[in-house]
């Protein structure tokens, strides 16, 4: 049965993200800590993140959401916090749009500054940051190693948007000139990740990491575009989910996803679950 887990969580984690780096830059330039995004949230033992944007409230991918129910948990930096309810977008379309859920907590982050939400529109041509758990390679041969051979190492990359669009934003995996210092892209296993920038007032988050786009050899190669849910357009969802009450939820959400990842069939998700939900 462990076998069987681990080959679903394999084939689950090729649909997700994760950090894969320029193959000309050292792995340790990209390595990270809690303090290069201390808002960052961790689902599961092998990865699947999202972002504290309120005492009580993480935004992640709905498709990393599978084993997200109330009174499991998730880690904030370090500690473990306990779910109080999930609220998906009921719009999401798996491998389309909007992949972006909202996960209430029972008792509020005090010990971390929760992660602002980006206000404005003008996204595209932006130097953002993200960071994860997930797999790594480089873009020569792509991801190598995956979120479970990990092991919990933290990596952060940059990349710039190409496009701003509706409920996306995009960007490309450069290399040679064309690329940013620390250029990097997703790979397995930091779904709901956030793309961020550090600015005067902290850091702000513009985009929620959710798939790769159109056709490809292997996931982290060199030329791969990468689709982030869009901040900014979901502002207001994000908004009235949180200042909402229960018919606003039931009006604006779903409790749970309808439709689970590529490798998880109803009958394999509670096992799969209880291996890789975070224990108190």
């Amino acid at each position: 049965m462990k076998k069987i887990l681990l080959l679903s969580l394999t084939l689950f984690s090729f649909s997700n993200e994760a950090i894969v780096m320029r193959h000309d830059v050292t792995d340790e330039k990209y390595r990270a800590n809690t303090d290069d995004f201390p808002a960052l949230a961790t689902f599961y033992v092998d990865g699947a993140h999202g972002t504290l944007i309120h005492p009580n409230w993480v935004v992640t991918a709905a498709h990393a959401t599978f084993c997200v129910a109330p009174n499991t948990f998730v880690i904030i930096n370090g500690m473990t916090r306990t779910i109080k309810q999930l609220y998906v977008h009921p719009n999401y379309t798996p491998g389309k749009s909007h992949d972006i859920a909202l996960v209430e907590l029972h008792e509020p982050v005090l010990d971390v500054k929760p992660a602002q939400i980006y206000q404005q529109n003008n996204e595209q041509g932006k130097s953002i940051w993200f960071i994860g758990v997930g797999g790594t390679g480089t873009g020569l041969l792509g991801e190598t190693i995956d979120n479970f051979q990990n092991k919990g190492v933290l990596r952060k990359a940059q990349n710039t948007i190409i496009e701003a669009k509706g409920p996306l934003i995009k960007f490309v995996f450069n290399k040679g000139a064309h690329a940013l210092p620390l250029e990097g892209v997703s790979g397995g296993g930091d779904s709901g990740g956030p793309a961020f920038i550090k600015t005067n007032n902290g850091f702000e988050v513009l985009g929620v990491s959710s798939r790769p786009e159109g056709t490809f050899s292997k996931i982290g190669v060199y030329g791969i575009k990468e689709v982030y849910s869009r901040i900014s357009f979901f502002k207001p969802w994000i908004t009235k989910i949180i200042s909402g009450d229960k018919a606003v939820h039931e009006n604006l959400s779903m409790p749970k996803l309808t439709q689970l990842p590529a490798g998880i069939t109803a009958k394999t998700l509670p096992n799969i679950c209880d291996d890789i939900r975070i224990k108190p």
